[in-house]
């Protein structure tokens, strides 16, 4: 089992908008399927479901603060990537303990 904390949290993935240019899509040379992204502007776009008034975004699966997988981990946009890099090794920052306060868990 590992001590990733961000295996049973999740809660980034329910709490805020993840935009990400238009480049990192499957279909312009990225890695991000097309069908997760909805267009914002020429050069925006945003993970479906993301911008919802209690976002969820279309590729996580499992239960915040219970189980928590991200379907397309190793495609996630760059905003995914670059969210709370030191989170699992169980040192949070403000994002994710305002992510994780949104679900009633406790900071990390």
């Amino acid at each position: 089992m590992s001590d990733n904390p961000c295996l049973s949290c999740g809660a980034c993935c329910m709490s805020f908008r993840v935009d990400f240019d238009r480049s990192e899509l499957l279909s312009e040379g990225g890695s991000v399927p097309d069908g997760l992204a909805v267009e914002l502007t020429g050069r925006l776009v945003r993970m479906r479901g993301t911008d919802h008034a209690q976002p969820r975004c279309a590729a996580f699966s499992g239960q915040v603060g219970v189980k928590a997988a991200c379907g397309i981990h190793e495609w996630r946009p760059s905003p995914c990537r670059e969210f709370g890099e030191r989170a699992p090794m169980g040192i949070g920052d403000d994002a994710c303990a305002r992510a994780r306060a949104r679900h009633g868990l406790a900071p990390l």
